[in-house]
């Protein structure tokens, strides 16, 4: 199998790491050679966060170079801007609607920008926009969000409900398996 390609991009505190454990720990149980590469910006004070997931039958290196991503998961919409140079012609980018305002924004340097999933579109990148916040919010937490853009991506696999439940399992702690199981149901099933 060819080394397939994805990028979760965030802001600090939205949980790309648990996201990419998560499709880590997948993908390592489905057999593939996995090499997964944590990015951090100033992810304390709400900076970009970037996490490389890189799998297939030998990976060799972690980092996504411009143009290579099949997948860009987005947990903010001026992240999904941000990086979207790095997807390749025919990627998909799956992007959470929610709006973060950076600092220049917060304060007043800045004006968050209109449109954005417009342009990505107009430009022909394929975007699968969520609200992931209010599909978080519905399974029982808002900090949920990267769980259920998760079960977004897996419509994109051929891997098993069931595997993904059982990785969702294995990565998150006891006290909020049925939280994440509910988020990811609910972003899978959008």
């Amino acid at each position: 199998m060819a080394t397939k390609n994805i990028m979760i991009v965030g802001v600090g505190g939205q949980g790309s790491l648990l996201a990419s454990k998560l499709l880590g720990r997948l993908l390592v149980d489905e057999g593939f050679d996995v090499k997964v590469s944590e990015v951090h910006g100033m992810s304390q004070r709400g900076g970009s966060v970037v996490t490389y997931v890189r799998f297939g039958d030998r990976v060799c290196s972690p980092v996504i170079e411009e143009g290579e991503a099949d997948f860009i998961v987005s947990f903010e919409k001026i992240e999904a801007a941000r990086y979207v140079r790095n997807l390749r012609k025919g990627g998909t980018v799956i992007v959470n609607t929610q709006q973060i305002d950076p600092m220049p924004v917060i304060i007043g340097n800045a004006v968050y920008p209109e449109n954005i999933l417009d342009e990505m579109c107009s430009k022909g990148v394929n975007v699968d926009a969520i609200d992931a916040l209010e599909l978080a919010s519905q399974a029982g937490s808002a900090k949920a969000c990267n769980i259920v853009l998760m079960g977004r991506l897996a419509k994109y696999f051929d891997i098993p409900y069931e595997k993904w439940e059982a990785a969702i399992e294995k990565c998150v702690k006891p006290n909020f398996i049925n939280i994440n199981k509910e988020a990811f149901r609910l972003g899978y099933n959008h």
